[in-house]
C-alpha cells in the first residue's frame, strides 16, 4: 500500500534541504514555503514533472510528485540559477 509523505523545502535564499528523497510508489507530496524576499526564487518550476508557479511570501505552495519511476529530478527557481533536486528511490 502507497504511504502518503510530504516533504517541505523551505526558500530561504536557497532551497533548504534541496535534495528530498521519495520512496517509489509514494503518495508524494512537495512543498514550497518562500520565507525570504531574496533574488528569483519568488518562482519554481519544473520541467521533469511539469509545474511553474509563483511562490507567494509566506504561504505553502504543494505539488503531488509522481513516483512510478525511480530517478532524480531537478527543481529551480524561475531563472534556473538556483537548483534542488527529487530523488525517486
Amino acid at each position: 500500500m502507497a504511504e502518503k509523505v510530504e516533504q517541505t523545502v523551505t526558500v530561504d535564499g536557497q532551497y533548504q534541504p534541496n535534495v528530498v528523497t521519495f520512496q517509489k510508489g509514494d503518495q508524494a507530496t512537495l512543498t514550497f514555503k518562500r520565507v525570504s524576499e531574496s533574488g528569483c526564487l519568488d518562482t519554481v518550476q519544473s520541467h521533469d514533472f511539469g509545474f511553474q508557479s509563483k511562490l507567494p511570501l509566506n504561504e505553502e505552495i504543494s505539488f503531488t510528485i509522481p513516483t512510478g519511476q525511480t530517478g532524480e529530478f531537478e527543481f529551480a527557481c524561475g531563472m534556473n540559477m538556483v537548483k534542488g533536486k527529487v530523488i525517486v528511490q
